[in-house]
């Protein structure tokens, strides 16, 4: 399965698979609240779902349906019909991504522009402690 493909249904989903969509489609509240109440109903079936939360990556993730993340995501990327909107749809999206390239190169010189500034006032400090530990050893 790749990033892109959905996940087929099965054709005769048995009482897991439909009771999974259902939390899925409830979201990650209704999957917390089921593994609460299954601690405190008989422990080993909420250790059962903290367990299958991890191991299924629910527990870290934003959302738990898959399915609609990827369709919200994807209906960005469709064309709506309307020549003018989808023109100015893509030129907007062109002009917020030139943005983000611009600010994240700012940020780059800016960190490269701190670094330069520590590492010559480290350079001036140790040049200053050599200089002192001369005078200090000659003779006078």
């Amino acid at each position: 399965m790749t990033a892109l493909t959905e996940p087929v249904a099965p054709q005769n989903p048995g009482w897991f698979y439909r009771a999974e969509a259902w939390l899925d489609d409830k979201g990650k509240g209704a999957w917390i609240a089921a593994m609460v109440l299954g601690f405190i109903f008989f422990w080993p079936i909420g250790l059962a779902f903290l367990a299958y939360m991890i191991w299924s990556k629910r527990m870290f993730s934003k959302s738990c349906s898959r399915r609609k993340s990827w369709q919200s995501h994807m209906s960005t990327m469709k064309p709506s019909g309307n020549s003018a909107f989808d023109a100015y749809k893509s030129d907007t999206l062109a002009r917020l991504e030139r943005e983000q390239q611009d600010f994240e190169a700012f940020l780059r010189r800016l960190r490269e522009a701190k670094d330069k500034a520590e590492f010559d006032q480290f350079m001036n400090d140790r040049a200053r402690e050599n200089h002192e530990e001369t005078d200090k050893g000659e003779p006078a």
